[in-house]
């Protein structure tokens, strides 16, 4: 517990000195995000600078070399993977800021981008947990899948990161949600065994407590109105941690619960196209993804995310009565 408010105010403390140093250096270069037409009541934002990820992403490139470790290689795959796709976020922040559009990576090279990177850490995972073992909630039992491990670790990193980078919509909604989840992976972790290897466990934990002290000072930039936006750098960046997380600790489809407002984010997306094309024009929500659809409903952004953070802390602690 120690160590982990020391990494937890260590971050904490780096990204409150360098934030105002990111934020200028971005307003510099002229890095503000264009605001898609159709979501006209977020005109007003148009501009703000992005790839503000860097506030939260900074903490872990100081601090990691710390503590990771060649016998360690699940923190290590985590953090690496975690900064390749802050590395592709960053490319289509960067074209999107140059272009002047809204507009960054086309969907193919994403896919390849995220695909190509999903791919390398499921092979690893089989590697070292070849009889495919995952924990089911609730009931919490371990359940051998072999080799389908692989294609399971490919879609639960690949639609995480999806869904995170859906889910940050609207100022403060994506880090308040991933602060909250990352607090209950590492209550539920000290239940699960991983691998028997409490020194990784031990660096998920460290992990962990770097990106909540990264976000809760980023959250003093993004909360509404928000001076950044951390765009696909940092979106992209944090599902990727959560995925990861989740699957070196046998969590896979823990994701899919404690992760709900992420679900939802992109089931509403998904429900939406799918009705639309199908009934050819009509529409389920009046705008997706759903926080959009309760902007339009007339909640105010705060209360979004207080609705976000609630549902995601209800389920929380019912995952952890589970194991009571």
């Amino acid at each position: 517990m120690r160590e982990i408010i020391i990494y937890l105010i260590s971050a904490f403390v780096i990204s409150l000195i360098a934030a105002p140093f990111v934020i200028r250096i971005l307003r510099r270069l002229k890095a503000g995000q264009e605001i898609l037409h159709y979501v006209d009541f977020h005109s007003q934002k148009s501009g703000t600078p992005t790839m503000g990820g860097f506030i939260f992403i900074l903490p872990m490139i100081l601090l990691a070399p710390i503590f990771l470790r060649s016998n360690t290689p699940f923190a290590l795959v985590i953090v690496v993977s975690s900064l390749g796709f802050a590395l592709l976020g960053f490319l289509d922040d960067f074209i999107k800021v140059k272009t002047k559009k809204n507009l960054g990576l086309r969907a193919y090279q994403k896919i390849i981008g995220q695909g190509g990177i999903a791919l390398l850490v499921a092979i690893f995972y089989f590697l070292v947990n070849q009889e495919g073992r995952i924990l089911i909630p609730f009931v919490n039992i371990y359940f051998d899948i072999g080799w389908f491990i692989i294609p399971l670790v490919f879609l639960a990193i690949v639609a995480t990161t999806n869904s995170v980078n859906l889910t940050d919509g609207i100022d403060g909604l994506a880090g308040s949600v991933t602060i909250a989840y990352l607090v209950f992976f590492m209550v539920i972790s000290l239940f699960i065994s991983t691998a028997g290897n409490i020194l990784e466990l031990q660096q998920m934990h460290w992990i962990s407590a770097i990106t909540i002290g990264g976000l809760m000072t980023f959250l003093m930039f993004n909360t509404n109105k928000a001076k950044v936006f951390m765009g696909d750098t940092g979106s992209l960046y944090l599902g990727s941690l959560v995925a990861t997380l989740s699957i070196f600790s046998f969590m896979s489809f823990f994701i899919i619960i404690l992760g709900v407002m992420y679900v939802i984010s992109s089931l509403s997306v998904i429900i939406q196209v799918a009705y639309f094309k199908k009934t050819k024009g009509k529409r389920v929500f009046l705008m997706t993804p759903f926080h959009h659809h309760l902007e339009k409903k007339g909640y105010a952004e705060a209360k979004i995310v207080s609705i976000y953070v609630i549902v995601t802390v209800i389920v929380g602690l019912g995952l952890v009565a589970s194991f009571l």
